[in-house]
C-alpha cells in the first residue's frame, strides 16, 4: 500500500465541508494532520465551534487551530441563508470541549509542513484567507507544500454573483496569492460540484445504511437539500466533498490543465476565476481543472466513507 499522503483541512464549516471532513478523515489514502478554520459560511466562531463538533461526533482528533476572522483586505461576507444561523443548522450535534491549538492556524501550518518528511497537501474547502496569509508570511513552505486541492470557482459563471463563487468572492486576494503560487492547483469549480448532484433517493439510501456517521451525513444534506431545490436545483451539490474526493479517488474526475486568474478589482466581476482556454494564446497552464466527475460513483465513495465508522 502506498504511503498516506500528509493532509492539512483548511474549511469554514458549513454543510458541505463537515462532508469533506467526513470523507477525508475516514479515508486509508490521507493523513490528516490537522483542521485550520476560517470565517466564511459563519463567523469564525461558529465556524469553529462547528469543527469542534464534528470532529467530536464522529469520533476524529486532529489537531484543531483557529485561523482568520476576516479576508485579507477586506470585511467578511457569510452565507446564513444557505447554512442557517448556527452554519451548520439542521441536524442535533452536540456542544463539544475539544481542544483548540494554542498556535493560529497558519502557525500551525507552518510547524506542520516544516516537521513533515514527505510533501503536505492542503485540502482548502472555504475562502482562501489562511493559505493566502501562509503563503505570504512563509514563502518558505512552498517546496514543502505537495500540492492543493480546493474548492472554488467557476469558468461559466459563479454561484454567488453572476461572475464569482462564494469561496473565491469572499477573499479574492488571498485567491490570487494562491492561484499564482505556482504550487500545484487542482481546482473543484461550480462546474463541476453542480453535476456532482446527490438526489433524494440518494440521500435515503445513504441514511437507511445506519451508522451514526451516515445517519449524521443525511441529516447534513437533508438541511442543504431544502435551500438548493428551492433554487430549482434537481438535488444538493456536493461541493466541498469534490475536493477531498478527487484526493482519495481522481480517477472520478475529468480535468484540464488551465491558466487561470482571479479577477480582485472588477466592478461586476470580482471574485471571477478566469480560464485562458485559446490553445494559442501561449498561457501557461496553473491549475488542473476538474469539469466533469462520475457522479454515481462519487456518491458511492461518500457512503463507503460514512461506512467506514461504524455503528
Amino acid at each position: 500500500m502506498a504511503p498516506k499522503i500528509p493532509v492539512i483541512i483548511d474549511c469554514d464549516p458549513g454543510h458541505d465541508d463537515a462532508l469533506a471532513l467526513i470523507m477525508a478523515l475516514a479515508s486509508d489514502k490521507l493523513d490528516v494532520r490537522a483542521v485550520t478554520v476560517t470565517g466564511g459560511n459563519q463567523t469564525l466562531a461558529k465556524t469553529l465551534n462547528n469543527a469542534k463538533r464534528i470532529l467530536s461526533y464522529i469520533g476524529k482528533r486532529p489537531l484543531l487551530a483557529r485561523g482568520a476572522d476576516k479576508p485579507m483586505f477586506r470585511e467578511l461576507t457569510i452565507a446564513p441563508q444557505v447554512h442557517g444561523d448556527s452554519g451548520l443548522d439542521g441536524p442535533v450535534i452536540p456542544q463539544a470541549d475539544y481542544p483548540v491549538e494554542p498556535l493560529p492556524a497558519v502557525d500551525l501550518m507552518r510547524r506542520i509542513i516544516a516537521e513533515s518528511p514527505a510533501p503536505v497537501t492542503l485540502l482548502a474547502t472555504g475562502p482562501l484567507t489562511n493559505l493566502g496569509i501562509l503563503l505570504t508570511a512563509y514563502p518558505e513552505v512552498r517546496s514543502q507544500v505537495g500540492r492543493i486541492s480546493l474548492m472554488g470557482g467557476g469558468l461559466g459563471g459563479g454561484n454567488w454573483t453572476s461572475a464569482a463563487e462564494f469561496n473565491i468572492l469572499v477573499d479574492p486576494e488571498a485567491a490570487a496569492i494562491v492561484f499564482s503560487s505556482g504550487l500545484p492547483i487542482t481546482m473543484c469549480p461550480v462546474d463541476v460540484t453542480h453535476k456532482a448532484m446527490i438526489m433524494r433517493s440518494e440521500v435515503e439510501a445513504l441514511r437507511a445504511q445506519g451508522g451514526r456517521v451516515s445517519v449524521f451525513a443525511a441529516e447534513l444534506i437533508d438541511f442543504f437539500f431544502k435551500f438548493h431545490t428551492a433554487q430549482g436545483f434537481p438535488g444538493a451539490p456536493l461541493h466541498d466533498p469534490c475536493a477531498a474526493a478527487w484526493l482519495i479517488a481522481p480517477e472520478l474526475f475529468t480535468v484540464q490543465d488551465l491558466s487561470v486568474t482571479v479577477e480582485t478589482r472588477g466592478e461586476h466581476t470580482t471574485g471571477m476565476t478566469l480560464a485562458d482556454r485559446r490553445p494559442w494564446s501561449g498561457a501557461k497552464p496553473n491549475v488542473s481543472v476538474c469539469l466533469d466527475v462520475k457522479r454515481e460513483e462519487l456518491i458511492r465513495l461518500l457512503a463507503r466513507c460514512c461506512a467506514a465508522y461504524g455503528d
